[in-house]
């Protein structure tokens, strides 16, 4: 089984999903958010076509730890997906500066301005999902 992380915002949704080994993240795709019965009904697509248990939701608390509007309203959503799709093990993962390591990697790539745009969610996405990859609460079973 895989892991999935989700970096929502109020326009679009990044999605990046594990290797089967759950080492590596790799991004998937930008949703353009339409509604939120689209929006869950292609994560669930996703996660079926991914085998996905975990669902690591972005958490964008702020700088001093905090949690904020936008920290409360991702709350709000991974509340949503682990009611829709119970079988999964729902984590909130802080994300602080997730976008910004996205926006380096992609320029470090050398994509211009207009190709990162349309990726950089995806990419904050990978970062998300590869932060908690790496650390120790990932490999933990419950």
């Amino acid at each position: 089984m895989r892991s999935m992380s989700l970096d929502v915002g109020t326009r679009t949704i990044g999605v990046a999903a594990s290797d089967l080994l759950g080492m590596i993240a790799n991004g998937v795709e930008t949703i353009r958010r339409t509604s939120e019965e689209r929006d869950l009904q292609r994560i669930g697509e996703l996660i079926a076509a991914y085998e996905v248990d975990t669902m690591v939701v972005g958490y964008p608390k702020n700088m001093n730890g905090s949690a904020g509007e936008r920290a409360q309203s991702c709350e709000a959503f991974a509340r949503v997906i682990g009611a829709r799709f119970p079988q999964l093990k729902i984590v909130l993962w802080d994300e602080r500066l997730s976008t910004v390591a996205a926006e380096k990697v992609l320029i470090d790539a050398d994509l211009r301005r207009s190709k990162r745009k349309k990726v950089i969610d995806m990419m904050a996405a990978v970062v998300i999902l590869q932060n908690y990859l790496d650390s120790p609460q990932s490999k933990r079973t419950e």
